[in-house]
Formats: C-alpha cells, sequence, structure tokens
C-alpha cells in the first residue's frame, strides 16, 4: 500500500469552514475514484490539519489523481474556493509513505443499502453529490456500535426524509477493492417527506423501476447487480444479539417475519 500525507496550514478562525470544505470537495472527490481516508487530524493549536490517504501503489494513486483532476467535483470545489478567498488554507504540500509493517488486524468497511417501496410499487432512489452520474437505492457506513437494521433505518431517513420498515435481507456484496462489505435489505416506506440531505444527496424520490428501464436510472453495474436481486427477494436468515449474557435482539428466519423487535 502507498500511503499520501496530505498537510493543510490554516488559520484556527476557518477550521469549521475548512473542514465543510473538506467533507463536500475534498473526501468525496477522493474516495469516489477509489482512495481510502485512513484518518484526518487536527493539531492543538487548530492551525494545521492533516489527511492520510492510502492507494494500493503508486500506479493507481497516478490514475486518482487524473481522474479526480479531469471531475466536475473538481472543477465546482475550485470555483467555491475563490469565492471563500484563497486564505481557506494559507498552504499545503504532500509526502508519502509506505507502512514499515502490519500492526493492526484486518478491517473491513460494513455498509447498508436498501431497496424501498411506496403503495403504488415504485422505488426509493438516490442521486449522490459525488456520484452524480448515476441513481441508486440509498444507504452508507454502518456506525460503531451500531446494528445493522439501525443504520439502513437511519441512512434512509438521512438521505431520503422517509421512514422505512425493514422485510428482510436481499444480498451481501464485497468489493475487495476498497474492503466494503454491503448489506443490502428491501423494505416499504411508512413516512416521512421527501427531502435531499446537503451536502450528500442532490436528488431523491419514487421511481416506476423494472428489470427493462433500470439501465435509465442506474448507471454503474455494482449498483445494477443489488438492485435487480432486490426486485424479486429471497430473504436471507439472520439475527442481532449481544454476548456475555448471550441476548437475542432480533432474529429474521428468511421468510420476512421476525421473531422479536
Amino acid at each position: 500500500m502507498l500511503h499520501r500525507r496530505k498537510t493543510y496550514t490554516i488559520r484556527p478562525e476557518r477550521l469549521e469552514e475548512f473542514t465543510e470544505f473538506f467533507h463536500t470537495y475534498l473526501y468525496p472527490l477522493q474516495v469516489s475514484h477509489g482512495a481510502r481516508l485512513v484518518g484526518r487530524w487536527v493539531t492543538e493549536a487548530e492551525d494545521e490539519v492533516i489527511a492520510i490517504w492510502e492507494y494500493r501503489d503508486r500506479e493507481h494513486y497516478e490514475q486518482v489523481d487524473r481522474d479526480v483532476r479531469n471531475s466536475a467535483l473538481r472543477r465546482e470545489a475550485m470555483k467555491k474556493r475563490a469565492r471563500l478567498g484563497k486564505n481557506l488554507y494559507i498552504k499545503s504540500y504532500e509526502d508519502f509513505m509506505t507502512a514499515t509493517g502490519t500492526y493492526a488486524p484486518p478491517r473491513a468497511i460494513v455498509s447498508v443499502t436498501a431497496y424501498i417501496t411506496n403503495d403504488a410499487g415504485e422505488v426509493l432512489l438516490v442521486r449522490n453529490l459525488h456520484r452524480g452520474d448515476t441513481y441508486e437505492m440509498p444507504g452508507g457506513q454502518v456506525e460503531n456500535h451500531e446494528s445493522i437494521l439501525d443504520a439502513i433505518k437511519r441512512e434512509v431517513k438521512e438521505e431520503t426524509g422517509v421512514d422505512v420498515t425493514i422485510d428482510g435481507i436481499t444480498g451481501i456484496y464485497q468489493n475487495v477493492s476498497s474492503h466494503v462489505l454491503c448489506v443490502c435489505f428491501r423494505g416499504k416506506a411508512v413516512g416521512g417527506e421527501l427531502a435531499t440531505q446537503e451536502g450528500e444527496t442532490t436528488d431523491v424520490g419514487f421511481f416506476p423501476l423494472t428489470r427493462d428501464s433500470l439501465s435509465e436510472y442506474i448507471k454503474r453495474e455494482h449498483f445494477q447487480l443489488r438492485t435487480l436481486d432486490a426486485m424479486d427477494p429471497h430473504y436471507f436468515p439472520h439475527a442481532l444479539y449481544k454476548v456475555r449474557p448471550y441476548e437475542l435482539i432480533s432474529r429474521y428466519d428468511g421468510n420476512a417475519t421476525s421473531s422479536s423487535r
């Protein structure tokens, strides 16, 4: 793996403004083209921000860099920085590092997504800010100490404004390039009002999705695969539980029924 350390010198009073710029532009620019953010830190004096990015190798970094430079979001970022003023950050520099060993157990990112329908049988889709070329099912990353069921309900609500109930799991998908394991659910809309999430989704809605019309909305092949599997679902049994002592929180038996919760 190749790691790139990017260091920004900032004025402390502009830290919040710079953080918003990072989350809106710099982070999605890298992640959408295949980089992984290892971590981001600020000094105690709040005058320096350090971000460390991970790439498979030098060739991967160079490809990501080319893609970023040619992207529409980067052009938007440059316009936004011009409006904010040159002192958004005073200067920046980067250097590259390789690991001297492995000191932590392997980790995978767990994400969730959901095929949500309304009473008319239409499917809930979103268009994300950093994936503007396609619609997709709503979803996102599972947070620490959060169950996958709580995560999908939260992510759908945050991204679309819609409240949902969940029927079951329709598929599990692993992106071995970015170490992401995605659990796909199917469920129903039960309330809320459609609304985009500022800085993340640019359009949300229910669409008359069919196998024939799928490619008109969803352009990326891995998103198409998940959606097709969820259209005619075969539900997987799954359970949520705690140990020491054992406590069964909920169980789905594979027939869209739950013994608790």
